[in-house]
């Protein structure tokens, strides 16, 4: 009976407070802040979930989960350590792969290129390139035939197309061993029989050719330049590429994608971390206004308080009317923030774009981010997180002014009116 009187009174005080101009507008901005702080921290971690997402299934579906790689000469045995990979729990797949360092000339300059050689059915296991490029760029990458697939970032850069020739300068590594033509460099011409668009700096700076083309331009013979490995848990890989590696005879460089490419995902988890931290307090001070909107309620309302009490109302129904005062303002706060930021979450890649397009710039660059679009995933863990952490907060607030209600002399109130 208690609750029930005090959910009432505590509604009729809500209600009432517009006849207080000042105490509803302190009220409204306590409110507005509250929703406000909700809204973007939704957003915000929304957005990193996003990249945390296209980190794993784009970025990590095509870097290699870990590589080995032969230090003094390549690897002419990889079909035994692929062998040697299936027998380790964790290990889902391997595959072989020559990579080629080159430049190659662009408007204004030079630019550095990574060119791997794959096997296509073997690649698939390990990579999911396949799905960013079309059915005949894939296939032709099966042939011996001199054909790369670029990149649309790199394409568009160098004004390239579908059987457009691509010249690429690799170091003279005989004439250097010899010691005649130092710094000379071959060059080697390539046809493009596809593009590949994963909207990243991978597009930029990596393309692909024949395993068996690019074994040929190296003079590999059956060798590779190392096996990439494709493991079920991400955050194994380093102790699982290890395992693989010291198991054995030839010496490898043991690279796994926490040395290239976990940089990103700390700088993820990190912005996670401090956005969090900022605006929770940016909550918090919100919060703080409904401390003032109840101290300004409570002496507005001494009288009638004064006279509940004489009444013989108890004081921690008081408490219980302020209290649900308060946690009123925070309620519709959290509820207006969650509807608006689950909205702005759900359509934010396309509020990202529609920015773009109408003022004609870029919020992300594939030469400095992972990828070039901002991504967001909505998760109803973290509207629940956000939600719940302002409601404590909120309800927090209201138990000084609550207090401070209960311990009204309903003398000197009535005395003073």
């Amino acid at each position: 009976m208690r609750e029930r009187l005090a959910f009432w009174v505590g509604w009729r005080f809500y209600m009432a407070r517009q006849s207080n101009r000042f105490i509803s507008f302190i009220s409204f901005a306590s409110t507005a802040g509250i929703a406000l702080g909700v809204a973007v921290l939704i957003t915000v971690l929304s957005a990193m979930n996003g990249f945390e997402k296209e980190l794993e299934q784009r970025l990590l579906g095509i870097v290699p989960h870990g590589e080995l790689t032969g230090v003094n000469e390549p690897l002419h045995d990889w079909p035994q350590i692929a062998e040697d990979a299936k027998k380790i729990p964790g290990i889902v797949a391997s595959a072989p792969f020559v990579r080629i360092q080159g430049l190659i000339q662009k408007p204004g300059g030079f630019q550095g290129l990574t060119v791997i050689g794959i096997t296509p059915a073997l690649e698939a296991k390990v990579s999911t390139i396949d799905d960013f490029m079309p059915d005949t760029a894939w296939q032709a990458l099966a042939s011996k035939e001199n054909s790369i697939v670029l990149g649309k970032g790199l394409a568009d850069t160098l004004g390239l197309s579908l059987g457009s020739t691509l010249s690429l300068y690799t170091p003279n590594l005989t004439s250097q061993s010899t010691g005649r033509g130092l710094g000379s460099a071959k060059s080697h011409q390539f046809k493009v029989a596809g593009i590949f668009e994963l909207g990243g700096e991978l597009d930029l700076t990596t393309a692909y050719i024949s395993l068996d083309y690019g074994a040929e331009l190296l003079g590999l013979g059956d060798g590779v330049s190392g096996i990439r490995i494709k493991v079920d848990d991400v955050f194994a890989a380093p102790q699982l590429i290890r395992t693989l590696g010291y198991s054995q005879s030839q010496y490898m460089y043991l690279s796994d994608w926490t040395r290239t490419q976990g940089h990103n995902y700390q700088d993820i988890q990190l912005v996670r971390a401090v956005m969090y931290l900022v605006l929770a307090l940016v909550i918090a001070v919100a919060c703080f206004n409904i401390v003032s909107t109840l101290v300004m309620a409570v002496r507005d309302k001494q009288s009638e308080i004064a006279i509940l009490l004489t009444m013989g109302m108890a004081k921690s129904t008081i408490m219980g009317i302020f209290v649900v005062q308060g946690a009123l303002n925070g309620l519709l706060g959290c509820l207006i923030g969650a509807v608006l930021g689950s909205t702005l979450a759900l359509n934010l890649s396309a509020i990202a774009s529609g920015i773009e397009q109408l003022f004609g710039v870029q919020l992300l660059s594939a030469d400095v981010y992972f990828i070039d679009f901002l991504p967001s995933q909505l998760h109803l863990v973290d509207v629940a997180l956000v939600v719940s952490l302002a409601l404590v907060m909120s309800l927090l607030a209201t138990l000084y002014p609550a207090w401070k209600a209960s311990r009204i002399h309903p003398a000197q109130a009535l005395a003073g009116r």
